[in-house]
């Protein structure tokens, strides 16, 4: 599948700069914050670069993490779309390097609130060591 056609399964609008962002996140390894995106393009329009993050976050496409006030973002399972991400999963983040990695293995079990309550989201965060630090 292409580009284009995975932005348009999401329901997004394929222009040059959601396609210029969303090759870049999909060359990733762990997430990625604004300004790592920002970074990896001589000219940008910061503003464009925030509404793309924000356009793939809302129609499922990414997911944020926040650690330490910054925000991260990651690509998304396939299955997640805009009113559901269904991968809730442990993000690990390596206390050398400072990288933030998803580890969509370990899920998070299915959390019960209190009748009355909406639960809109779960973050879970590991601390320590990388693979890559470590050896």
């Amino acid at each position: 599948m292409s580009i284009e056609q995975e932005l348009t399964a999401k329901k997004i609008n394929p222009t040059a700069m959601r396609i210029l962002v969303f090759k870049f996140l999909k060359k990733q390894k762990g997430a990625v914050s604004l300004a790592d995106i920002e970074a990896s393009f001589e000219q940008s329009d910061r503003v464009t670069i925030y509404r793309t993050v924000k356009t793939f976050e809302n129609k499922g496409l990414l997911h944020s993490i926040t650690t330490n006030n910054v925000t991260q973002y990651a690509l998304c399972a396939q299955e997640c779309d805009e009113e559901h991400h269904h991968d809730t999963h442990l993000h690990f983040v390596c206390r050398n390097c400072k990288k933030t990695i998803c580890l969509t293995q370990v899920s998070i079990p299915k959390i019960e609130v209190p009748i009355g309550f909406q639960l809109d989201d779960i973050d879970v965060v590991a601390k320590g060591v990388c693979k890559e630090c470590k050896s």
